[in-house]
């Protein structure tokens, strides 16, 4: 399925209005992130209902180590590809599993088969990270960790075929979890905070057999376990970073979008956070949303120049930030600490 089969509306719940009305239609041939309907001109007035935002985090939140997450992204990235089925993806997991189980009260790791369109047979395990599980009211925080077996958006075509190394697109996202789980295991949350390392987003080529993770949990997911909403973390360690609203979060999971994007200009990081609305990306967020939890999809799809490291052999350590990795770590930390 490709994001141009979603038809998402914009609810207008909240205060949060959307400004602008035109779209343009386009598909990406099905590769990595389907790019869907949108790269259309709109603002969200994030905050016009709530009046001049305070200046610097929550009083008694926890401090997030950026360079502890670039600690994390350089050690998945000596691993070697994280591909399912390969040595790399299996350390990771051994890996993740012990570091996780030293700081989480409570760490569950579902593992489960799927054979692709091709034949492929698969073996992927998602693995979550529990903090005050007694909390019923839950938030969920999101991240895939495996990654892209072919280099298919490379500039030169004799490099489609090999795997990614992903410091990126995959690494990032969970370096920022793995870091969250230090401070976590340190500062209790006012609410329960599960850590979701989804297997299975990248494997591919087409959107049938990507979003393997997340369609796993979106299809276990109970009603008596449910958390409020969900907030995907992907691609959030670029060197030059901006994060403008992806499309779908924008129309499907705007209150939570508001949420977020208000904890990042607290803490002063307004210019990296603008508030137009980019385009609709097939991502984990998507099965989450489909199943009924809210989820919104925080991401920067303009990685090097016309997003070139993407899918590709350049997306190495050195085109990762600390900075980057500490900015959105914090911010998803004053929206725990804030109160979800």
């Amino acid at each position: 399925m490709t994001a141009s089969d979603f038809k998402f509306t914009t609810s207008g719940d909240g205060c949060m209005p959307l400004r602008g009305t035109r779209r343009e239609w386009f598909s990406h041939g099905g590769h990595g992130l389907g790019l869907g309907r949108t790269a259309f001109t709109c603002t969200l007035f994030i905050t016009a209902c709530g009046g001049d935002a305070p200046v610097g985090p929550t009083p008694g939140s926890p401090t997030f180590d950026g360079n502890a997450a670039m600690e994390h992204v350089r050690t998945q990235v000596a691993f070697g590809p994280r591909v399912p089925g390969t040595p790399g993806h299996a350390a990771q997991l051994d890996w993740m599993l012990e570091h996780l189980g030293r700081q989480a009260p409570v760490v569950v790791a579902d593992t489960f088969d799927y054979v692709t369109t091709n034949g492929d047979s698969l073996v992927l395990t998602n693995v979550m990270a529990r903090f005050a599980p007694e909390q019923t009211r839950r938030l969920l925080v999101l991240a895939h960790w495996d990654t892209r077996p072919t280099a298919d958006e490379a500039a030169d075509s004799a490099d489609w075929n090999t795997p990614i190394a992903g410091a990126n697109d995959g690494a990032s996202g969970t370096a920022v979890l793995l870091a969250m789980a230090e401070m976590l295991s340190d500062a209790l949350p006012p609410l329960g905070v599960d850590l979701l390392f989804v297997d299975g987003e990248d494997y591919g080529p087409t959107v049938e057999d990507m979003l393997l993770g997340a369609k796993r949990y979106a299809e276990t997911l109970s009603d008596d376990d449910r958390p409020i909403y969900g907030l995907l973390l992907d691609m959030v360690g670029d060197a030059d970073p901006s994060f403008p609203v992806e499309g779908i979060s924008a129309q499907a999971a705007n209150v939570i979008v508001q949420k977020v994007w208000r904890s990042a200009e607290r803490l002063g990081y307004r210019a990296y956070f603008p508030t137009a609305v980019g385009r609709d990306l097939t991502d984990d967020h998507v099965p989450l949303i489909q199943a009924g939890l809210p989820t919104a999809n925080l991401i920067d799809f303009t990685y090097g120049p016309e997003n070139a490291y993407w899918h590709s052999l350049e997306d190495r350590v050195e085109h990762v930030s600390a900075g980057t990795l500490g900015m959105v770590g914090a911010v998803v930390t004053e929206l725990i600490f804030s109160g979800g």
